[in-house]
């Protein structure tokens, strides 16, 4: 996490807004900021590197990096960059865009590498710098996101011990327009008669209300369809893990499956909504702790701009 912290009463001195009205609307009470002497590519070396000396590896012998962001620090990508700050000198490495369902695709995507046998190893990270590209002027947004950045080392085992028990994915872009960070038309003069146009984005545009009747409708559905292809029972969960992004959606999401609040993993409080880094944050988090313990069965969800969303079964398995 960046060093930074930005809470609610902080905030409330840049905009018209207090700690009681944001805690009663989102269950935010603060969040990160990066600021001079961090980088989104620091944070994801510092994630990165923490994972695998969980795992206990020797970052050459990783196959594959995919880095989950929508804010790279370089447009071109900033995965193979990560990739050489590691020492990760034989994995292949790029970005993957997904916004806030970013980490949970790309956690899918890289597990098809290993389940075929072409990799053994691979370096989940999802990070997003979302501060850059926030209007702090405007409060509807500026109050709900945070920066961060949190990393998952996986590798290839046997069919019987997979932990990657089922996943679904879906993107909708007929609805886009809910929650977007698009490019600016903007045409300045290059020769007579010929425009170019300038590389620029707006701040980043929502639609709370669309948002989280979005959130609230897709992911209990998506989330009872992965549940009964998997011939799972929503009691059998050891603990829901859905991406960070208001404590009203948690808590609506697990009431649809009888869950009981104390098994939904939630750090937004202190966060905010950190967009791809949001499960992995929460996923270490609860790790470190002992809250998450081997065997335990995590069903998770990520869900925002694109719009996109998909569920995930995962049996925890811990270092092997």
């Amino acid at each position: 996490m960046p060093s930074q912290t930005l809470n609610n009463e902080q905030l409330s001195l840049k905009v018209e807004t207090n700690d009681a009205w944001i805690r009663s609307r989102t269950g935010i009470i603060s969040r990160r900021v990066i600021g001079e002497g961090e980088t989104l590519t620091s944070l994801c070396c510092q994630a990165g590197k923490e994972a695998i000396d969980m795992a206990g590896w020797e970052p050459d012998s990783i196959d594959l990096i995919i880095l989950a962001t929508s804010t790279p620090d370089d447009l071109f990508g900033t995965a193979p960059q990560i990739q050489a700050l590691l020492g990760a000198s034989n994995a292949v490495a790029f970005d993957l865009t997904a916004a806030c369902s970013g980490f949970l695709f790309t956690l899918i995507t890289a597990s098809q590498f290993l389940k075929n046998g072409s990799m053994q190893r691979a370096l989940v990270i999802g990070a997003d710098q979302l501060s850059s590209w926030v209007d702090w002027n405007d409060r509807r947004t500026c109050i709900l996101f945070g920066d961060g950045a949190g990393a998952v080392a996986i590798e290839a085992t046997s069919p019987e011990k997979c932990g990657l028990l089922g996943f679904k994915i879906k993107s909708d872009g007929s609805r886009g327009d809910c929650l977007n960070l698009r490019q600016e038309a903007s045409h300045l003069p290059l020769t007579e008669g010929r425009t170019y146009q300038k590389g620029e984005f707006s701040p980043i545009n929502m639609n709370g209300q669309e948002v989280y009747k979005f959130a609230v409708r897709e992911v209990p559905a998506i989330l009872e369809n992965l549940l009964k292809t998997t011939d799972t029972d929503p009691q059998s969960l050891d603990w829901l893990l859905l991406h960070q992004a208001n404590q009203r959606i948690l808590d609506a999401v697990a009431d649809r499956f009888s869950i009981p609040h104390q098994k939904v993993l939630s750090n937004l409080a202190n966060y905010g909504n950190t967009s791809a880094a949001t499960i992995p944050l929460m996923l270490d988090e609860a790790v470190k702790d002992g809250r998450v313990k081997p065997n335990h069965l995590i069903a998770t969800s990520g869900f925002g701009a694109g719009l996109s969303w998909g569920a995930a079964l995962i049996r925890w398995q811990g270092p092997l």
